[in-house]
């Protein structure tokens, strides 16, 4: 049996803290959390940990927020086995409207398995000076 925790601090309306793992008893459906801080099958909050996480910072299996990271993942900056971003994506699959690694990369600037970007590493050569010996050009 699960049982599930809400704090009674506040900010905005939600609880600073929701955990709601497992299923609820009452619909036999999934408990969802929902909090600044949620933990559950699904979460919903600022940083979400979750099977299925929607928030500002979301791990989980599915991870959808601005900081995203799972399975498969969707935001701003992205990383897991299949992802989607905005900026940042790195995964085994991965695509965005700018940067990508991973063993299949697609985007406008891509280090990937079938071959890098030369813009993209004389980039990232700025702060990592040994990324050529990784990846040489």
């Amino acid at each position: 049996m699960h049982y599930e925790y809400r704090s009674r601090q506040e900010l905005f309306g939600w609880p600073l803290l929701h955990v709601a793992p497992g299923i609820d008893p009452r619909t036999g459906r999934p408990r969802v959390a929902k909090g600044i801080i949620a933990v559950g099958n699904v979460a919903i909050g600022l940083v979400a940990v979750g099977s299925v996480a929607v928030g500002g910072l979301a791990l989980g299996g599915v991870g959808l927020g601005l900081f995203a990271f799972g399975g498969v993942a969707a935001g701003g900056l992205a990383a897991g086995g299949v992802v989607l971003a905005l900026y940042l994506a790195a995964g085994g699959v991965a695509l965005s409207t700018m940067y990508a690694i991973g063993g299949l990369a697609l985007a406008p600037h891509a280090i990937s398995g079938l071959g890098a970007d030369p813009e993209f590493m004389r980039l990232i050569a700025r702060w990592w000076p040994g990324i050529h010996d990784i990846f040489p050009e």
